[in-house]
């Protein structure tokens, strides 16, 4: 049987979240348990409910969905953040990674891209609406400097691997992959591993794209 998941939607359009609502409960396993109209009522509900996922506007009265994202990492690091958002540019996208978020769903998506992203976010993973994914894979100049198996595993850290996890899918020991990480961070000049993250999602060439 699969584990019920517990979803706290946040979005300041009453509409919107009644649409959420319907789409989502039609699911057997999603369960909406709260909803909020902006960052502060979100933070209240998740200190009053038992949250496995945020579904996060971006534009909102007050705090901003993407630093609502950053209190949620902060305050409650084990409640995963999922964006829904109308906005499609990059820049966007980056924030909100970089605040924490685990995905990025254009609002304009099926209802079946909404319900994979839930559940990719819940089993570990990192989401992209697939016209984002593509943007994603458009591939950086910097990324010449890269070798073949460096460029494997930045795509592997922009879906949101583990060293153990990438050792396995690309048959390396994890001390290898920790090689290629501080060379692929040393020939691009990045320094922390947030930073790293960062620019995997945006560079990373994706398979399929």
């Amino acid at each position: 049987m699969t584990d019920i998941i517990h979803i706290l939607l946040v979005d300041d359009h009453p509409l919107v979240r009644d649409g959420l609502r319907a789409r989502l409960e039609a699911v057997p396993h999603f369960r909406v348990v709260a909803e909020a109209d902006g960052a502060d009522d979100a933070l209240r509900q998740a200190g009053e409910h038992a949250i496995d996922l945020v579904l996060m506007d971006i534009n909102m009265r007050g705090l901003s969905g993407i630093d609502a994202t950053a209190q949620f990492r902060q305050r409650y690091p084990a409640i995963a953040v999922l964006i829904l958002s109308m906005h499609d540019k990059i820049e966007y996208v980056s924030q909100a990674m970089q605040a924490g978020a685990r995905g990025y769903v254009l609002k304009d998506a099926p209802g079946k891209d909404i319900v994979l992203a839930i559940e990719t976010v819940m089993a570990g993973g990192i989401y992209y609406s697939a016209a984002l994914a593509r943007q994603l894979a458009r591939p950086s100049v910097q990324d010449n400097q890269l070798t073949v198996r460096e460029q494997e595993v930045l795509q592997q850290l922009a879906g949101g691997q583990s060293n153990k996890q990438i050792a396995r899918a690309l048959d390396l020991s994890v001390r290898t992959v920790e090689t290629h990480r501080l060379n692929i961070k040393r020939k691009l000049g990045i320094e922390g591993q947030a930073e790293l993250i960062r620019y995997a999602v945006q560079h990373a060439r994706f398979e399929g794209s």
